[in-house]
């Protein structure tokens, strides 16, 4: 296990913390809580950034980097459902991508690291996450919700990148 990784795992133990404080109906616990989801959110450019300047880049890396990223965004989108503050169709749409790419990627010889489509997925997913938790005035949902719908257009659009290629056949019909 290398540094990269380990720092990839490490951000699975911030989601309990998070979403227990997510219920917390305060302004310090919403606080804490983006403190603790932006940390997390951060640890994935810094695994990424070290991978690359150290050359440690592997296929395990390549496998948990997604997954983990996966279970810290649906974690509070899932928590903001039940809070009612997005549908739950919305989060529906990012979650079968993501299974939908996820599968994708098991039957893959090598695993691919994530396109442009995927990284500005995963940057207005956190950006929307962190405007819904933010202890925010009232006018400011609009921009939350935007950037929910916004980073739901973007995982239709970067699932469709990865998934039409596989979708076209190869002979021209």
């Amino acid at each position: 296990m290398n540094w990269p990784n380990t720092i990839t795992l490490s951000r699975l133990l911030g989601i309990p913390f998070l979403l227990y404080g997510l219920y917390i109906p305060t302004q310090g616990a919403r606080w804490i809580c983006l403190i603790i989801f932006l940390i997390a959110a951060l640890t994935d450019w810094l695994d990424g950034y070290l991978a690359r300047k150290l050359n440690q880049v592997t296929d395990l890396g390549k496998f948990l980097d997604p997954l983990v990223d996966k279970l810290l965004v649906l974690a509070p989108f899932l928590v903001f459902v039940e809070l009612g503050k997005i549908p739950g169709w919305g989060v529906f749409i990012i979650l079968a991508r993501e299974l939908a790419i996820a599968g994708w990627r098991v039957n893959q010889t090598t695993i691919s690291g994530a396109n442009i489509w995927g990284k500005l997925k995963t940057i207005t997913q956190i950006l929307s996450i962190a405007l819904l938790i933010a202890p925010l005035p009232i006018t400011w949902q609009i921009y939350a919700k935007s950037a929910f719908w916004l980073s739901v257009l973007l995982t239709v659009i970067s699932g469709l990148i990865y998934l039409l290629p596989v979708l076209t056949p190869k002979d021209g019909n």
